[in-house]
């Protein structure tokens, strides 16, 4: 039993050293002291703004966290955030690959979650040419006079019945996600 305790913490080391002196190679912004499985999600308090905000200003304006198995990199800065968006749009513009993706989105093909390249700039610009130019906009303005209709009536008429009730709004909120989701209202579907 001894051995297999010695054998297991040699492993263990071995494999310390050898992430703390092989993986240093990539160039990362600042970051607190991780924890081994749940990275940084321990600093994080009960408003995420306000614990963001107070790394940010301990490490400066851009820093890296690890929550779970995810990497983030905060930016809170303006500049920071200009320079990201425009000098170095394209290293940002693609979304990060998951299983769910693969599936729902048809291998990413689909125009959000296209990957940066000839599929999405091709998509974009059928986008643009087809479904947003003045003269769809205009012939397509009925449907989006009548979904403003349709989301705002059960507004209308909780205001009529002067009725500030939680349940009523959270009822109201689910009944837009629902159609968001679906394409369609309880009454059409």
């Amino acid at each position: 039993m001894e051995n297999v305790c010695y054998c297991l913490v040699l492993i263990l080391s071995v494999l310390l050293i050898f992430k703390h002196f092989f993986h240093h190679n990539q160039k990362l912004p600042p970051s607190p002291l991780a924890l081994p499985i749940i990275g940084h999600l321990h600093l994080i308090k009960k408003l995420l703004h306000q614990s963001l905000e107070c790394l940010s200003s301990q490490y400066g304006p851009i820093l890296f966290l690890q929550f779970g198995s995810g990497s983030v990199v905060v930016v809170s800065s303006p500049s920071a955030i200009e320079e990201c968006f425009t000098k170095n749009d394209i290293t940002f513009a693609n979304r990060p690959r998951s299983m769910s993706g693969d599936h729902f989105t048809y291998n990413y093909t689909a125009f959000v979650w296209a990957p940066y390249g000839h599929l999405w700039r091709s998509l974009r610009r059928l986008t643009v040419i087809e479904l947003f130019s003045s003269n769809c906009l205009q012939k397509s303005s009925f449907v989006r006079e009548g979904e403003i209709r349709n989301i705002l009536s059960p507004v209308q008429s909780l205001k009529q019945r002067n009725s500030k009730s939680g349940v009523e709004v959270l009822v109201l909120s689910f009944d837009i996600q629902y159609h968001d989701e679906a394409g369609c209202w309880k009454a059409m579907c």
